[in-house]
């Protein structure tokens, strides 16, 4: 059965390649991250790499500044996509997808992580299977949104004939683009038998009462399957902040205005606490005054001096 998969797969490459005796170029994904990472963006990490079969994990990158250095990481591995996870600060969670050499590059934000751990779904897929890609059409009003969704296209999409790619196509990864946010999720597709059951349901919600007292089993036709969707996971969220020009460097092309930085999210946090409890302050010093002024100091012992001749430790000394 080996043989004639591999005579059958050399047929189909042969059939790949164009008229004028040019081979397609086939996608190949690097995904690697910077130092900081928590346990969570590195199960997320290996989950894309599960469902990537067309990519290649690297080590952690040493830098962040220089990230012109992935690009040869890149031709070193023979891949032309990149797919690096920078984390800063322990909490925020950057990803660039960049198209090496010549670019584009996409930098977002990444929110609302759930990795396939966490959300302990019943569903599950083939290991090396394609997935079909699921896009909103929302994609399609802004050309940034174009660009995304091609760069999107050729990282997640696994092309026909990868390494460690099997002929089946069992899941779907959906790209939903909702509050200027990328939504993504995974589902698998389950296809079972349709039984006498559900076609008497089918039946009886069109109001035909006479035809489900009364089933028919022998025109019941056969190998007829009910799809259905069940969530795997990851889930996850992106933001999207700056487009560049090149692959990691160059002119920007696109930004993001609306977007804002968690550290200035937290800064302001913090600056309304601290002004909640300027406030308190404040108000308890006008109250210590209104009361000093009145003379309703209740709450406060009165101070002895050390010199008073009526004092009772004096007079019973």
């Amino acid at each position: 059965m080996a043989a004639v998969y591999k005579s059958l797969s050399k047929s189909n490459d042969s059939k790949d390649i164009a008229s004028n005796g040019v081979k397609k170029p086939k996608h190949r994904v690097l995904i690697l991250s910077s130092r900081g990472i928590t346990h969570r963006h590195r199960h997320l990490l290996n989950d894309l790499y599960s469902l990537l079969p067309h990519s290649r994990k690297d080590a952690k990158l040493d830098t962040k500044s220089k990230l012109h250095h992935l690009n040869e990481l890149a031709e070193m591995y023979n891949a032309n996509h990149v797919l690096f996870f920078e984390a800063r600060k322990g909490k925020d969670l950057y990803i660039w997808m960049s198209k090496a050499p010549n670019g584009p590059t996409v930098k977002m934000h990444l929110q609302n992580l759930h990795t396939m751990s966490e959300l302990h779904f019943p569903g599950n897929c083939l290991k090396g299977s394609r997935p079909i890609l699921s896009f909103d059409a929302s994609f399609n009003t802004q050309p940034h949104l174009l660009l995304i969704r091609e760069l999107l296209t050729h990282i997640f999409g696994v092309p026909k004939g990868a390494r460690k790619t099997k002929p089946f196509v069992d899941h779907v990864m959906g790209f939903t683009l909702a509050d200027g946010k990328i939504w993504i999720r995974c589902f698998q597709i389950n296809e079972t038998e349709v039984s006498k059951s559900d076609h008497l349901t089918a039946d009886a919600t069109e109001g035909d009462a006479e035809t489900t007292s009364k089933p028919k089993s022998s025109k019941l036709p056969r190998g007829e399957t009910k799809v259905s969707l069940t969530e795997i996971g990851p889930r996850l969220v992106l933001t999207p902040i700056v487009i560049l020009e090149s692959s990691f460097g160059g002119p920007v092309i696109y930004e993001n205005k609306e977007f804002v930085s968690p550290n200035q999210v937290r800064s302001e946090q913090r600056l309304s606490k601290a002004g909640r409890y300027a406030n308190r302050s404040e108000q308890n010093v006008e109250e210590r005054a209104k009361k000093g002024e009145l003379g309703l100091k209740t709450g406060e012992k009165k101070r002895v001096r050390e010199g008073d001749e009526l004092d009772e430790r004096v007079l019973f000394a």
